[in-house]
């Protein structure tokens, strides 16, 4: 039967995923994140063009991403406040405008460097619009927020071995200005999916009343609520600081110059690859404490940082990157889908905003400390410590009670009935 456009099945039914409803948010999903995976490629395109150099690159990659984590917050209220799917479109919009603007702009001309900030600056803004509505729709539309999520993080995992390779081929045949407009279709492309999505209304006497400042106040008290969020985050803000930072920031160099960059693009491709397979894994999975599973395959994460300090072949590596990369994702699909089904659907907007904005938020610090502390004890032996912290997080993961001992949720036990 149907709701308000919205297929729902029965509770004694099977679940099935792939309802028109899911079917058009996936794709909305989908091709945004192509969007946002290629975005990277294009603003580095676009500021050498301009003849801004390295330090614009980096300039502009700042001024796309600052934003972006100082106003998920606020987009976490405004999604629960105006509605999941209208902000995203909203978003979704603002990105395709920004972007066709700047690719018209680097096709007139060398565009100032104060406005190509600015114009990135605000998609990083329309990005954290963006972003908190994904965990609410999820749940109002999937019978199994499992499966859905592993799907979800399949179709990320797959942008982000294919965006850059898209854009670069874009780049190989066209100007600059040719990959923002791609981008700016991706964007387009996932807010028409939006504006075609039907979502049954949230309980109106559930629904956030009070002024900003109160619904920030709500959120963070359904936040704190949680003593396994909670700890996983403030743990999370250790792992970005001392292991997932660091590991980014250095593994690339040692790669490129080791293996070369062409090498390198193919170990990359081999996470994305164990990504993929960590999908996969977590659709056929349903452990009944998930995240205790999840934190024990966390620990193949270790094998990133640490494979990177031997001179092994690009096979070898690639393997290990394979095995980490999968790791990674099964830990992310039984995080998320945990989120979504433990926190009121009403609530979850700023729910997972709170979450996202702690576990994020040291993770460039970590980047930005990596260089000049590798430069006083040495890549290779802060890669060393970013394997053992990798290690620590998993322990006191595993000693939380609260984390380890977090109970699954049944199939049908899901906001879409």
């Amino acid at each position: 039967m149907t709701n308000d456009g919205v297929q729902v099945e029965e509770r004694n039914a099977k679940p099935t995923l792939w309802v028109p409803g899911f079917r058009l948010f996936f794709t909305a999903r989908a091709t945004s994140l192509l969007g946002d995976a290629a975005l990277p490629v294009a603003i580095t395109a676009a500021m050498l063009q301009a003849g801004y150099g390295i330090s614009g690159v980096g300039y502009g990659l700042a001024a796309q991403l600052a934003p972006f984590a100082g106003f998920m917050i606020f987009g976490g209220v405004l999604s629960d406040r105006l509605g999941a799917r209208r902000l995203m479109i909203f978003a979704d919009f603002v990105r395709l405008a920004v972007q066709l603007i700047l690719a018209a702009l680097l096709l007139t001309g060398k565009p100032h460097l104060w406005v190509i900030l600015a114009l990135l600056a605000m998609l990083g803004t329309a990005g954290a619009l963006f972003q908190p509505g994904v965990a609410s729709v999820t749940p109002r539309l999937a019978s199994d927020v499992q499966r859905a999520n592993a799907t979800l993080r399949i179709a990320e995992s797959s942008t982000v071995v294919f965006g850059p390779a898209v854009a670069g081929g874009l780049l190989a045949l066209m100007q600059p200005a040719a990959v923002m407009a791609f981008d700016a279709l991706t964007f387009g492309a996932s807010g028409c999916c939006l504006l075609l999505l039907r979502l049954a209304p949230l309980p109106e006497t559930d629904g956030p009343k009070g002024s900003l400042r109160s619904d920030l106040v709500v959120g963070w008290r359904e936040f704190v609520a949680r003593r396994w969020l909670w700890q996983v985050v403030a743990v999370w803000t250790l792992f970005q600081l001392g292991s997932w930072g660091p590991t980014l920031t250095l593994t690339n160099g040692i790669l490129v110059d080791r293996l070369g960059a062409s090498t390198f693009g193919l170990v990359m491709s081999a996470m994305g690859l164990g990504s993929v397979l960590g999908g996969v894994i977590a659709i056929k999975l349903r452990p009944t404490r998930p995240l205790r599973a999840a934190t024990i395959a966390m620990l193949g994460y270790v094998l990133i940082p640490l494979s990177s300090t031997f001179d092994l072949s690009a096979p070898m590596l690639g393997a290990f990157y394979c095995v980490g990369g999968a790791s990674m994702a099964f830990w992310g699909v039984m995080f998320h889908t945990s989120v979504q089904t433990h926190i009121p659907v009403q609530f979850l907007g700023r729910v997972h905003a709170y979450d996202a904005a702690g576990s994020l938020m040291m993770k460039p610090v970590g980047q930005a400390l990596a260089g000049p502390v590798a430069g006083v004890v040495g890549a290779v032996q802060l890669l060393h410590f970013a394997t053992g912290t990798g290690i620590v997080v998993c322990l006191v993961l595993l000693l939380l009670p609260a984390v380890r001992n977090l109970s699954g949720t049944s199939v049908g036990d899901t906001y879409a009935h």
